[in-house]
């Protein structure tokens, strides 16, 4: 599974500290935490219809995220909404947009890992694109990687930060093996999540998925329990294990970039009937009916 370049994104304006900026002249420092040290924090929002869905859910997390790396500033969330307004202005959006948002520690007096040396306040990057969900319809195909999620007393995943060579890594066994994405354990052998979605099963119509133990609050997988609550569907999160993946009727990952996302097969093995099943169907389209009427109107 490989992204596609959309034309529509050959000219955009990309929003660096407020200065709109065509994309192949957009840059940031070298000094700047971001390229020193992955040292920010990020999040995915989607467009829809002039809304944004769930933003102030994602703005909360961020902001937590900023907090727990002990950022001395964080933009306050009135500007940072009229960045990502002016932004999708700028750029004539309004629906079938994905947006990029890092929030950096800002830049360093000279290189160096130490937080002192950012004395010159955060860097706020809005990178909105045209960009439909990236994930098949038919359904994905997973390997499980052997690169483990760290668990919280290493490093906390509800920290949203934007060092993700955990994940990249398993990205590059999951391209090596030809599959779509990788399924990631954490280090006492449980399902954690892929190395970009989370991951929920489907069983004698039950709807379950991982603790949040070694992987993000993830805002989607949090819309979804939602709406099995409100459907009064059987949910639950647990510890899941490659045997309760395997034995599974369906299963599908979740996040902003791709929505819901069946999955077809884990480790050469067969999930269910081989195709995205019905449960994964029903709850796809509860969540459209949501995006389609929900989130903060952002564009008129």
């Amino acid at each position: 599974m490989l992204q596609q370049f959309d034309q529509r994104n050959r000219d955009l304006l990309v929003n660096i500290n407020g200065r709109l900026i065509h994309r192949e002249s957009a840059g940031v420092s070298p000094f700047d935490s971001a390229v020193q040290g992955g040292d920010a924090v990020w999040e995915g929002l989607r467009l829809y219809d002039g809304r944004i869905f769930k933003l102030h859910e994602h703005l909360d997390r961020l902001e937590r995220s900023a907090r727990a790396l002990s950022f001395a500033e964080i933009p306050s969330r009135d500007s940072i909404v009229e960045e990502i307004r002016r932004t999708l202005a700028a750029n004539e959006m309004r629906d079938g947009v994905h947006i990029r948002l890092t929030l950096t520690r800002g830049v360093k007096i000279t290189s160096g890992m130490d937080p002192r040396l950012n004395q010159s306040g955060p860097t706020l990057i809005v990178l909105a694109e045209f960009k439909a969900p990236v994930y098949a319809k038919s359904g994905l195909r997973l390997i499980t990687s052997s690169v483990r999620r760290p668990p919280p007393e290493i490093l906390d995943p509800r920290i949203h930060h934007a060092n993700l060579l955990n994940s990249i890594l398993a990205k590059i066994e999951a391209n090596a093996a030809g599959a779509d994405d990788a399924l990631m354990l954490d280090t006492r052998g449980f399902v954690a999540e892929t190395n970009a979605t989370h991951v929920f099963v489907v069983r004698g119509g039950e709807v379950a998925t991982s603790r949040v133990v070694a992987c993000p609050e993830g805002i989607t997988r949090a819309t979804v329990l939602e709406i099995c609550a409100a459907e009064n569907i059987p949910h639950r999160e647990a510890d899941l294990t490659l045997g309760d993946i395997y034995a599974a009727d369906e299963m599908f990952c979740t996040g902003t970039m791709g929505e819901l996302a069946g999955v077809v097969s884990v480790d050469l093995r067969t999930i269910g009937k081989g195709a995205v099943g019905a449960m994964t169907k029903r709850l796809s389209d509860l969540f459209a009916q949501r995006t389609g009427r929900e989130g903060v109107r952002i564009i008129d």
